[in-house]
């Protein structure tokens, strides 16, 4: 890569008297040197065959974000099983040995500057490319049977046909085997070394289809009414408690976003009670002594991967209903990079509030220290974000040197 440009639509302003570098603990003992982390983003470095991450590109990635001491680092989506996948080759599992060995050693790197880590896993459902699917000889997997994205986003349907990989639905058996495999996954990712797990429920993946009823047509107990679509999520928290402590478990949820063909909270407002119900069951929990780690939360300003604009944002909703349920702390993502007045109001109006990054982190490697010094930011370069099997993009962004 070249040496990259400073990105002219970021003022250079100091945060160093904001909350945003105080420290603060999660439930797990753990104490974080300032309250800003990397945020989970899909990179797409794993063996394409294997799905074992690359060890020599994800260590460095991961060892340059997590140099100051006390950072927070949340890993890309990890596949908890072979039966997860159904995208572009390179999203990376910890279901086998070989993975989870490798994790180790990345998790290791972390660890070494005195830094942390929790290992987002994920399933795609629906999301999932069907010829991808057939080349793996997977299954396509959602709640309903029958029920692909419809959004124009990719010709999910036709690709079904084409591949003869019809989108099945779960049996509750298998919704109850799902579980167990999440579970395991879980407890890999412990062995592995992760200090927490992440259960994305967000984006419009597998457990964000089942809270959803436009992917959610199920008519057993993990669908047809508010409480049956909170069901898959809060049993995997249960059963992930039971297997590694409530204090090693945090969720990601998304209750504004559109991505993988949804309506969001803006057109359906009934979604906001299911999130509230579905928090509401959490907190529950962290009352009785089930002291999560966070809730993850994906602001309405973004819808996968795009940013709204002025006007939308004005009017896109608010993840205020939260924090009047949920008592613990809470992790918010969603371009506070490009809106630092929403960054300093948030981070400052709540001492329960982190805040999380993505683009910029790519870009920046130290942008916790540049955004407490008020340094310049690297602007990101789109392009290189989801490309297998090289550095460039990934670990070859420079630090900041002032003259």
């Amino acid at each position: 890569m070249t040496k990259p440009e400073f990105d002219q639509r970021i003022k250079p302003v100091s945060l160093k008297d904001t909350n945003l570098f105080k420290p603060i603990s999660l439930p797990n003992n753990i104490t974080l040197s300032h309250r800003l982390t990397l945020a989970p983003l899909t990179r797409i470095k794993g063996d394409p065959k294997t799905l074992v991450p690359n060890v020599e590109l994800a260590s460095q990635y991961y060892d340059q974000r997590s140099k100051r001491i006390g950072t927070l680092i949340l890993t890309e989506g990890i596949f908890y099983s072979k039966e997860c996948g159904g995208f572009y080759d390179g999203i990376s599992g910890i279901w086998n040995q070989d993975q989870i060995e490798a994790w180790s050693k990345i998790f290791e790197k972390i660890h070494s500057n005195g830094s942390f880590v929790i290992a987002q896993l994920f399933h795609l459902g629906r999301q999932a490319l069907p010829e991808y699917v057939a080349k793996n000889g997977l299954t396509y997997r959602a709640p309903s049977t029958g029920v692909y994205i419809n959004d124009g986003s990719a010709p999910f349907e036709e690709q079904a046909k084409e591949f003869n990989t019809p989108l099945t639905g779960f049996t509750t058996e298998e919704v109850e085997q799902e579980i167990k495999n999440f579970v395991q996954g879980g407890i890999n990712s412990i062995k592995a070394g992760a200090d927490g797990v992440q259960v994305h429920a967000a984006n419009g993946y597998l457990l964000n289809q089942f809270l959803d009823p436009e992917s959610n047509r199920r008519d057993d107990k993990y669908g047809g009414s508010i409480e049956n679509r909170s069901r898959f999520i809060l049993e995997i928290v249960d059963q992930l408690t039971t297997a590694i402590g409530a204090d090693k478990i945090s969720v990601r949820l998304s209750p504004w976003s559109k991505f993988g063909g949804f309506q969001g909270a803006q057109d359906d407002p009934t979604l906001l009670a299911q999130y509230a119900h579905l928090v509401g069951e959490l907190e529950k929990r962290r009352k009785s002594g089930s002291n999560f780690q966070f809730i993850d939360l994906v602001e309405p300003r973004v819808d996968g991967a795009d940013d709204k604009s002025s006007k939308e944002f004005l009017k896109s909703g608010s993840n205020k209903f939260i924090y009047d349920i949920w008592g613990g702390l809470i992790v918010r993502a969603g371009n506070y990079i490009g809106n630092i007045e929403a960054l300093t109001k948030d981070v400052n109006d709540d001492n329960r509030t982190l805040i999380s990054s993505g683009r910029y982190f790519i870009a920046n490697p130290d942008l916790p220290d540049r955004l407490e010094n008020g340094w310049p930011l690297n602007k990101y370069d789109r392009s290189s974000f989801y490309v297998n099997g090289t550095g460039e993009g990934y670990i070859d962004y420079p630090v900041y040197k002032s003259e």
